[in-house]
């Protein structure tokens, strides 16, 4: 081999090097698929949403929760760990006693991580169930007046009050994902400004207060989210209009009688591949 050829083979060799170091390991990554690790409450489950995950019937999780479709619109490898009822200390704690914890799920190699939380640890299921009034003012009480009365929002300083802990969540996981995005998914538009009474049962003045309660909760949500290296997905107006007020067939989410397979204030299954939707769109762009 004359000392032309050596010197060509030997360019020819280090350029395959180079190439193997600069697009070989992206190319490894690239063919494997995001780790995605799904936290949260039944908003993240979807309770009563055919079909039933098997892996933990306590939890009342669907296979057709947000996701699930938003795993699979990114073709990720999820674990799925939402569970209804939960709140934030079952993050760290076992629910119901028996349910591990939520952060177990996570780790080194986990990708992408979404969470819904606060609903329970704010009561704000309970007392919206406790704003059903069957007959028309006045025949009744307000759960409005009931829960400021005094001048003080009950509701509102409890989300306040809360918020910090999210705060902490947030920091945890991001120190048992250290190299995983951190996705927030907010709770969506309820019931209409005014209600829509006798429709769904709740007076048009305690529809607006509980909706601006949601509201303000997910406000708690986006502030965390920014404060914690986080990425805030709002729900509420990709679900104005398909409220508890909607036509059957077009809602989102369930109001107190539901009119599709779902718990009462919860997605049904066409809010979950909504929001699983617009999940994966979220992540795609900040990924």
């Amino acid at each position: 081999m004359t000392w032309l050829s050596r010197l060509l083979a030997s360019a020819l060799g280090c350029a395959g090097l180079i190439a193997a170091g600069a697009w070989g390991p992206a190319q490894a990554q690239s063919a494997q698929p995001l780790e995605y690790v799904a936290l949260g409450d039944s908003f993240a489950a979807a309770p009563l949403v055919p079909q039933p995950d098997p892996a933990n019937l306590a939890c009342l999780r669907s296979l057709s929760n947000y996701p699930h479709v938003a795993a699979r619109a990114l073709g990720a490898r999820l674990t799925d760990v939402s569970c209804s009822g939960a709140k934030v200390t079952d993050f760290g704690g076992r629910q119901f006693g028996l349910v591990p914890p939520q952060y177990q799920a996570l780790s080194e190699t986990t990708d992408v991580v979404s969470l819904t939380i606060g609903g329970n640890d704010t009561d704000l299921v309970t007392r919206a169930i406790s704003c059903v009034n069957l007959l028309p003012e006045p025949v009744g009480t307000s759960c409005a007046d009931r829960l400021t009365a005094g001048g003080r929002d009950q509701i509102a300083a409890d989300i306040d009050r809360w918020a910090p802990s999210l705060g902490r969540a947030l920091d945890e996981i991001h120190r048992r994902a250290p190299h995983a995005k951190v996705f927030v998914v907010g709770y969506g538009s309820y019931i209409q400004d005014g209600g829509c009474f006798p429709r769904q049962p709740i007076w048009a003045r305690d529809a607006t207060y509980i909706q601006g309660s949601v509201n303000r909760l997910g406000d708690a949500l986006r502030a965390q989210a920014a404060a914690h290296d986080a990425v805030f997905v709002d729900t509420a107006p990709l679900s104005a209009g398909h409220d508890s007020c909607a036509p059957a067939g077009t809602r989102y989410l369930e109001g107190l009688v539901p009119s599709s397979p779902a718990l009462p204030l919860h997605p049904n299954a066409a809010g979950s591949a909504a929001f699983g939707t617009a999940l994966a769109e979220t992540v795609r762009a900040a990924l």
